[in-house]
């Protein structure tokens, strides 16, 4: 795994996930090779008929010359056309978005993990964040006894 995005699990509901390949020049997989890749500002748009993830950026690399690609332009989503006009139902209904969880490399090929999410309000996150609390404690007290 290169890159988890966990700031989407702290602001989101995951509702469903599934994988896709990205489009990427050869300076892009060597820069996402050396790290620094962000996912924090990233989400995913259908467009078209092409799923395409938005805001991801991928610095340039630095052995790179004039191939180096812009870091936060529209990158395309390798996705089936059933897969495609699924996420684009789920996405039309009130308040769903698509965004990426991690970026990683499945036999040399870059992929991506979407998850098709609903924002979570401040008192879901208070409640995440309590029950959180209460696990660590139970893990704590069951180590020391």
């Amino acid at each position: 795994m290169i890159v988890e995005n966990r700031r989407a699990r702290f602001e989101y509901q995951i509702l469903e996930s599934l994988e896709a390949g990205l489009v990427l020049s050869g300076t892009e997989v060597k820069s996402i090779r050396a790290g620094g890749v962000s996912l924090s500002e990233a989400y995913a748009r259908i467009r078209d008929g092409e799923a395409w993830l938005l805001g991801m950026h991928i610095p340039p690399y630095k052995q790179g010359s004039f191939s180096n690609a812009e870091p936060n332009r529209p990158r395309k989503l390798l996705l089936h056309k059933e897969e495609i006009a699924r996420l684009q139902s789920r996405v039309g209904e009130k308040g769903l978005t698509i965004v990426p969880l991690r970026l990683y490399f499945t036999r040399g090929m870059a992929k991506v993990q979407l998850g098709v999410a609903r924002g979570k309000k401040l008192w879901d996150k208070r409640a995440d964040a309590a029950k959180r609390d209460v696990e660590r404690e139970i893990a704590t007290h069951v180590r020391r006894s």
